[in-house]
């Protein structure tokens, strides 16, 4: 996927900026073509400047482009799903199709970040309500972090996914991935560059979810 707005556009157009906000979508079928190390240090570069409670910058980012790693990650997360769905009772063709389809997703894509929190210079408290508080702050840091990888992306011309499984299974992928104990799984996401044209998806209209008090 090559990005319809030229980048000079966005610098010279005013409204340039919200059109290529609006071209991003997600993708979640990419070609096996690899980008290119300077492409991934750029995009990655761009976490850095994400907003974070109290400038703490609490992500952290495990990055894999080799396949074993991505199969290790595939597995521990296929694993989860299938007990729980199972557990629920569903069926099991259903299940391993669902398996597979995850599992496919990750390791063909040709980079996958694995996006996580800590807290460890975070404020900490002697009550659990501003504990938990200070914990969510260190949550929307993460995502405001993640989301520029997903812009960084766009503008490189690369498609990305935002996968939010590694939630159901942190304690599995940080033993498994073998990750520092402070670093807890968030979500996942998945680069590259895209097999085939994205789907539109409606958005809500502005009056729907804006309200000027």
């Amino acid at each position: 996927m090559t990005n319809k707005m030229n980048k000079m556009q966005i610098s010279d157009d005013p409204g340039g900026w919200l059109e290529f906000i609006e071209q991003r979508r997600t993708i979640r079928s990419f070609q096996s073509r690899k980008i290119e190390p300077h492409q991934l240090e750029r995009i990655l570069q761009a976490v850095r400047f994400a907003p974070s409670a109290h400038n703490r910058q609490p992500w952290r980012f495990a990055v894999m482009t080799d396949e074993p790693k991505k199969q290790a990650l595939a597995k521990v997360m296929g694993d989860r799903l299938r007990s729980d769905r199972l557990a629920d009772g569903d069926e099991v063709k259903v299940v391993n199709e669902d398996v597979a389809r995850s599992n496919h997703r990750i390791v063909s894509a040709p980079v996958v970040i694995l996006c996580c929190l800590t807290m460890e210079d975070m404020d900490h408290y002697p009550d659990d309500k501003r504990n938990k508080a200070e914990h969510l702050m260190a949550v929307q840091s993460v995502a405001m972090a993640a989301y520029n990888v997903l812009l960084a992306a766009h503008w490189e011309g690369l498609g990305g996914c935002w996968m939010c499984a590694p939630l159901f299974c942190p304690d599995a992928i940080t033993k498994d991935m073998n990750l520092p104990e402070q670093w807890m799984p968030q979500a996942l996401i998945t680069l590259g560059w895209a097999d085939k044209p994205p789907k539109k998806r409606g958005r809500l209209p502005l009056e729907k979810v804006v309200r000027f008090l």
